[in-house]
């Protein structure tokens, strides 16, 4: 026996949904694709693989979904009410884990920054002015660097430019300290004791090649394949 199906009327009989591949539809600041653009541009970043961007799913658990998808496309207008840029990627589900109408957090790798420096966002003063860290230099004094922040990743700001490697950047207890303060920093513990004034926290820098990404909350959603509803 089948439905029931009337003349002139809109009967749903079945869903076919397709979900190995999926497609995750997502959006991006048009602002931050702007400045990704201007830092490939002036080589301060390189973009991340021949293949296309490759594309990281967190659950809502938080765990991290095992196998990477990668980027299809990009819209080439901007949502004029929102100021985002709708971009689309590709996930293999050869499992059935990922399910239509899940929501997601995309790690999208859009390019690399070689040589750069992650510090504790805490450590980098922003201001309409630029930004800036408070260096330690090997006289023990304090003195105010401005730097190039590239974006974040993990929760720490990426330097392109103004640190170099080995040099002491101060992450609390720094705020009421003037430029020339002599200084004894001890080492930088997240959550540990809160330092004080006369014994400021620092973290030593390390240069790395870090990759500059795009994290955005999703919805995956697509249609006929999908990482957030596949419709």
């Amino acid at each position: 026996e089948g439905a029931l199906v009337g003349q002139g009327e809109a009967t749903q009989l079945a869903v076919i949904q397709q979900i190995n591949p999926l497609y995750v539809n997502f959006t991006q600041s048009a602002l931050d694709v702007m400045k990704l653009r201007q830092a490939l541009d002036a080589g301060q970043l390189k973009r991340a693989g021949s293949q296309g961007a490759s594309v990281r799913l967190v659950l809502e658990d938080g765990t991290e979904y095992a196998k990477p998808g990668k980027l299809l496309f990009s819209d080439l207008t901007v949502d004029a009410t929102s100021g985002q840029i709708t971009l689309r990627a590709e996930v293999p589900n050869p499992g059935g884990a990922l399910l239509p109408g899940l929501f997601v957090r995309v790690r999208l790798e859009q390019a690399q920054a070689s040589n750069a420096i992650t510090l504790p966002q805490q450590a980098v003063t922003r201001s309409p002015q630029g930004d800036t860290v408070m260096v330690v230099g090997t006289d023990g004094k304090v003195a105010p660097r401005p730097v190039t922040v590239g974006g974040q990743q993990r929760g720490q700001w990426v330097i392109l430019s103004g640190l170099q490697a080995g040099e002491q950047v101060m992450v609390d207890g720094f705020q009421k300290l003037r430029p020339g303060a002599a200084v004894k920093p001890v080492p930088w513990q997240p959550g540990g004791a809160k330092p004080t004034a006369a014994n400021p926290a620092a973290t030593p820098v390390a240069s790395s090649t870090t990759t500059a990404s795009a994290p955005s909350v999703s919805s995956a959603n697509g249609a006929s394949t999908a990482a957030s509803a596949a419709r």
